[in-house]
């Protein structure tokens, strides 16, 4: 079983998400009491949220790299930045360290074309939603991208960084999601990809009328893959009723 690098803390509340999946699936895969190898760096995300506020991507780039190193260091044979919008600054996190970085758009991608999907309504913070750099990746294997209008980009990117950030759920604000997909669907979305992290403490698949494409437990589920390899058990049979 390889070690599991977790770059963590954006925010805390779906690191633990992460680190949750991440055994959960060890244990599913292995049985008994199995348990996920990993190490995890946690950030201060006030002060990566600030980097980004004001536009400095390359510094909060800089801080992330620094985290891979101390990972790396660590024994962590793969690495993971445990949120999405980070991911602008991926190449420069993977360039620091010499051990693979597992891309959340890549392993998302490859879900979607899986379902035999290629049209996805995306949903993530403001930063995800109108700059390229997830977009494009998702672009990249032959997806098209829809993202919300104005208003619903608003919407989205507050209840994110206002309430689930800071573990609040509401359910105006599950309401107001409900919403915003339901507008992606009338655009021909086939399926939307919840590409923040934290919304997955908020929607489900009984609030979508199309498949939702969950980032992080697709991100977890590739990560322990990866760790047990090909030819790891795939878990104890499923017990009779």
């Amino acid at each position: 079983m390889k070690t599991i690098g977790l770059i963590g803390g954006m925010s805390w509340e779906s690191t633990a998400q992460y680190y949750r999946l991440l055994n959960e699936l060890t244990r599913e895969r292995l049985g008994g009491l199995h348990s996920a190898k990993c190490v995890l760096h946690s950030v201060d995300f006030a002060e990566i949220e600030e980097l980004q506020t004001a536009g400095r991507w390359t510094e909060a780039g800089e801080v992330l790299a620094r985290a891979a190193k101390s990972l790396a260091a660590a024994g962590a044979d793969l690495l993971l930045i445990c949120t999405n919008t980070m991911h602008k600054v991926a190449d420069q996190v993977a360039a620091a360290v010499d051990i693979p970085l597992l891309h959340l758009a890549d392993t998302t991608a490859a879900a979607v074309r899986a379902a035999g999907l290629d049209r996805v309504g995306l949903l993530g913070t403001a930063f995800t939603m109108e700059q390229d750099f997830y977009r494009g990746r998702l672009a990249g294997h032959g997806l098209e991208v829809l993202v919300p209008d104005a208003p619903g980009r608003a919407v989205v990117h507050r209840v994110i960084y206002e309430e689930l950030c800071l573990g609040v759920v509401r359910e105006e604000s599950r309401a107001a999601y409900r919403e915003v997909i339901a507008e992606l669907v009338s655009r021909g979305a086939q399926g939307v990809v919840l590409g923040c992290t934290e919304i997955e403490l908020l929607v489900g698949a009984a609030d979508s009328p199309v498949p939702l494409f969950p980032t992080t437990a697709l991100h977890a589920r590739a990560a322990v893959d990866a760790a047990l390899g090909p030819d790891a058990p795939s878990g104890p049979p499923p017990r009779t009723p």
